[in-house]
């Protein structure tokens, strides 16, 4: 265990690096919070694409993915780090492609026929998820190379989980006052030349924000001198990642924490729309959802050290999904039908996602060092780019699973105003899957993730000896 990464100083960071950091996170979210937010509602409701076919796009795209992710994260393994470090070029280098895709994903080009537009949709789709990959597998790896203390690798989780936040704010909280336009019988539809103008002004500040991201960000981990003369063998990264249990169990919840994420942040857009015909509320569904958040972010770190990363999650995983179980049990009810309650309700299962938000980077950064134990090297690169594919899988999930289920639930892409059955549907269909969701998520955490606070502990001591 010789060849394990040191360098003079490899903590200390200041409040330059937590605001640096968070800021690649709110550079990326601010087009990628779109996905979750108006994508599918774009493609149901302007480009008038059946939920079916959605699904299939979303299939494809990943399939893609599988190929590309892993092929980007080995390269960048690969490559000797330049005078601006390992992973800060790449994240500056996709920032203006990812702008032009983002844009290029929500323009309704007249004239086109149903399959036409559904062509656009996978070329720009795919499009972007490529440039997205550009910037948030170099960005994902960041992290570990910017500090070693535990401490300070959470308090970076949880700048990136502001971070954030911060980058949704526009695309979920100021859009939906902006991109809709009222009919004459008062019917509320969303108007595709509004999303697109806001979508490229959106796309414009990302890419000084993550200029800003890259000039405030330093890496202080360097490569030991026998790894930086070695071979990249992604089949034996892969070997060492399937033996790695804490690698694999989070990659499992991250996937059903980002499918959890992006399923109630579309149905709820399609729920408040249709269901309670106040499509403006949604910028409030942030707000209840991530309020919880500013409320615990100065106690996480006592947390955190007196019950453990792993422990808080759990009991916070537990709460959420008895929350969300009370959601569904309210269907056909008076409270049901009052978005306020369905907001309050949002509010109390934001407190519960919220130490598994928060903490989610921190963890990563923990299985990235695990892997170094059992293989003695670094490679934040590939790791992290078969675990953002795995966050992909439940963005898929989430888009096919949305689309296929509104697709069963006979949701009519031409009309304005839905049936009776399927508002009384789409109510369940957004409140039981996120229940169920919760559920495994927090049976994985408490069960099989093996990385406890004495764990941990013990894994930090035999790292120290090495």
């Amino acid at each position: 265990m010789d060849n394990i990464a040191n360098s003079e100083k490899t903590y200390g960071i200041g409040m330059k690096d937590r605001i640096g950091y968070a800021l690649g996170d709110a550079g990326g979210l601010m087009t990628f919070s779109l996905i979750s937010s108006f994508q599918q509602l774009f493609y149901t409701d302007v480009l008038k694409i059946q939920p079916k076919k959605i699904s299939t796009l979303m299939i494809v795209a990943r399939i893609w993915d599988a190929i590309n992710d892993p092929l980007w994260g080995g390269f960048i393994d690969s490559r000797k780090p330049s005078k601006y470090g390992r992973f800060r070029p790449y994240i500056l280098g996709a920032a203006v492609p990812l702008a032009i895709a983002a844009v290029l994903m929500f323009t309704q080009i007249p004239g086109l026929s149903s399959t036409q537009y559904l062509i656009f949709a996978y070329v720009t789709y795919i499009f972007y998820g490529m440039m997205y990959t550009g910037t948030n597998i170099p960005y994902g790896s960041l992290a570990s190379v910017v500090t070693t203390d535990e401490i300070e690798r959470s308090s970076l989780s949880m700048w990136r989980s502001i971070g954030a936040g911060v980058g949704g704010v526009p695309g979920t909280m100021l859009l939906p006052f902006v991109v809709y336009s009222t009919l004459a019988d008062g019917t509320k539809v969303l108007d595709g030349k509004k999303l697109t103008l806001s979508v490229a002004v959106l796309a414009v500040v990302s890419v000084f924000v993550y200029f800003a991201h890259f000039k405030m960000t330093k890496e202080r981990v360097s490569l030991p001198p026998k790894q930086t003369q070695e071979k990249l063998h992604i089949g034996h990264t892969v070997k060492a990642l399937l033996k790695n249990r804490p690698f694999l169990v989070l990659c499992a919840i991250s996937m059903l924490l980002i499918a959890f994420q992006m399923y109630t942040q579309t149905n709820y857009n399609y729920l408040l729309k249709n269901y309670y015909n106040k499509p403006e509320l949604y910028s409030f569904v942030t707000v209840f959802t991530y309020l919880p958040m500013a409320m615990f972010i100065p106690l996480m770190s006592r947390l955190i050290k007196r019950f453990g990363k792993k422990e808080i999650c759990s009991y916070g995983l537990a709460f959420a999904a008895v929350v969300n179980v009370v959601m569904f049990l309210l269907r056909g009810s008076a409270a049901a039908d009052n978005p306020y309650v369905f907001l309050a309700l949002l509010f109390f299962s934001g407190a519960g996602q919220t130490f598994l938000v928060l903490e989610v980077w921190a963890l990563v950064m923990d299985v990235i060092d695990f892997h170094e134990l059992l293989s003695g090297r670094r490679e934040e690169g590939t790791s992290y780019a078969f675990y953002s594919f795995t966050r992909k899988l439940g963005q898929t999930l989430a888009g096919a699973g949305s689309a296929a289920l509104l697709q069963m639930i006979g949701y009519d892409v031409e009309a304005t105003v839905q049936s009776a059955s399927v508002l009384k549907n789409l109510y369940v269909i957004s409140t039981a899957v996120p229940a169920a969701v919760l559920i495994v998520m927090f049976l994985l955490m408490q069960f099989a993730y093996p990385l406890s606070k004495k764990r941990l502990a013990q894994m930090k001591e035999q790292m120290n000896r090495a």
